[in-house]
Formats: structure tokens, C-alpha cells, sequence
């Protein structure tokens, strides 16, 4: 099984962005435990991140023409504004499950809409970290139907 998963704007400075919201952590470092919590599965897990819109359409695109399974995509900012991102998704017609670290729901009010979660099968939110585990395992588990 392969799984992509793409990270948007501003997620290469965890660690260093308004750590009461999105943590401790670095960048890397989660990356490394995305990795690290499916080493030995039979699955392999791909990361990417950019904080240009047109660069993640790109990589979105890629997906289609690598054959990826699955994808989990962490949009950043741009879950707000890009139909462009939803129209990426939409196109390329693999599973993907929108994530964020924080609970967009309990923030600003401009932050609770979402363009691109109705092109995905479910998005996960407010869980940190483990939101990429969870949105990984739930690929697997609607890959296995």
C-alpha cells in the first residue's frame, strides 16, 4: 500500500509557530513518527510539504500518476480559501482524508469552513500528531473494503 501524505503552509515551522496551539514539536520530528508508526506494515508512507498552492496541486497530481493508494493531506490555511485544492482532489480520485493538528472547529470562526473537506472521505481534527496516524489507519481500513 502507498500512502502520501502532504502538508500545506507554514506546517515546516512546528516547533516554532504559535506553540500553545500546535506544539512542542518539530517538523522532522513528526514526520519521523508518521514513519516510525508504520515501519515493518507493508505500507509505504511518502511526505511531502509546500507552502505554495500550485506546488501541492502539483504533488496532488503526482499522486494520480505514481498510483498512490491513499492520502493524507493537512491543508493548512489554505482548507479556507483554495477551491483549487478541492478541485485537485477531486480530479485525481484517490481516497484522502483532510487533517489538522488543531480543533479548526474551536478556533477563529473564519477557520471553521473547510473547501476542501467534501472532496475528501473524512477529515480529522484536534488530535495533534496522532491526527496523521488516525487518518492513516482509516485509509487502510476503507483500502481493505
Amino acid at each position: 500500500m502507498k500512502i502520501m501524505v502532504l502538508n500545506g503552509p507554514n506546517l515546516n515551522f512546528l516547533g516554532i509557530r504559535e506553540k500553545n496551539i500546535y506544539g512542542q514539536e518539530n517538523y522532522q520530528n513528526v514526520c519521523e513518527y508518521i514513519k516510525d508508526k508504520f515501519n515493518g506494515c507493508n505500507i509505504e508512507i511518502n511526505i511531502f510539504q509546500s507552502n505554495i498552492e500550485g506546488e501541492m496541486i502539483n504533488i496532488l497530481q503526482r499522486a494520480y500518476s505514481e498510483k498512490y493508494d491513499g492520502i493524507v493531506i493537512n491543508p493548512g490555511a489554505y482548507t479556507h480559501t483554495s477551491i483549487a485544492l478541492y478541485d485537485a482532489i477531486k480530479s485525481i480520485n484517490i481516497p484522502t482524508v483532510e487533517i489538522h493538528l488543531s480543533n479548526i472547529h474551536q478556533r477563529e470562526e473564519f477557520r471553521h469552513k473547510s473547501y476542501t473537506a467534501p472532496a475528501c472521505i473524512g477529515q480529522i481534527c484536534g488530535f495533534g500528531k496522532e491526527g496523521y496516524i488516525f487518518a492513516i489507519e482509516g485509509l487502510i481500513a476503507h483500502l481493505s473494503k
